[in-house]
């Protein structure tokens, strides 16, 4: 009777971890830590209009690629932050000419230094708001949606396929990701009391056998 019972025991607890351990593994894997001496990149839209929202995109890719090839090498972030201050120009000619192949005649403006970032919460991971050291581009009145990621060192990769980034998923909404994180929470909940149960169940099964 003890046998049967400790093999049933066994044979739930190797089903059951790897479950666990997959959950916990899946999370860990969904953020990036941001280093403590970073420069960030952020981006605010004239408004949420497709049009607007596209065009944040559009000045997203093409400046992130470009900054991405100057800061690529470099090891220090007041290296970085030198090169970028001396080349503030070159980001306003790109904005320029994106603008000016769309024929959309909006203003910009573009800071560089300490800008005021909100709460983030992606892949259950919250990246608390504050003063951070970034390059600001605002498009028209900065209404609409914001963007960022980490310049330096580099975090924001470029899928040149498809011409988006890895750091798309930061522009949902913030209570959106902790609903779908809620939810995703009871479903392994479901799963687990169903496996308990089931557990119990045939328990009670074999003590019935003697």
């Amino acid at each position: 009777m003890k046998k049967v019972i400790f093999l049933f025991v066994s044979a739930f607890i190797i089903f059951y971890n790897p479950m666990i351990g997959s959950g916990k593994q899946e999370q860990n894997s969904e953020y990036k830590v941001i280093p403590d001496e970073s420069i960030r990149l952020r981006i605010l839209a004239h408004s949420n209009s497709e049009k607007d929202q596209e065009l944040k995109r559009e000045i997203r890719d093409r400046v992130n690629a470009e900054i991405t090839t100057w800061v690529n090498d470099l090891n220090s972030i007041s290296s970085a932050r030198e090169l970028i201050e001396s080349r503030l120009g070159e980001i306003e000619k790109i904005v320029e000419q994106t603008l000016a192949e769309k024929n959309i005649n909006q203003t910009f403006d573009l800071e560089f230094g300490d800008v005021q970032f909100p709460t983030k919460v992606y892949g259950g991971k919250v990246y608390p708001g504050g003063i951070y050291e970034a390059l600001l581009i605002t498009i028209g009145d900065g209404k609409g949606d914001n963007w960022w990621c980490v310049l330096f060192p580099p975090l924001c990769f470029l899928d040149f396929s498809n011409g988006t980034t890895v750091a798309d998923d930061e522009e949902k909404d913030e209570h959106l990701e902790e609903n779908q994180e809620v939810k995703e929470n009871e479903k392994k909940v479901e799963v687990q009391f169903f496996l308990i149960t089931w557990f119990d169940s045939i328990i009670g099964w074999v003590k019935n056998l003697f």
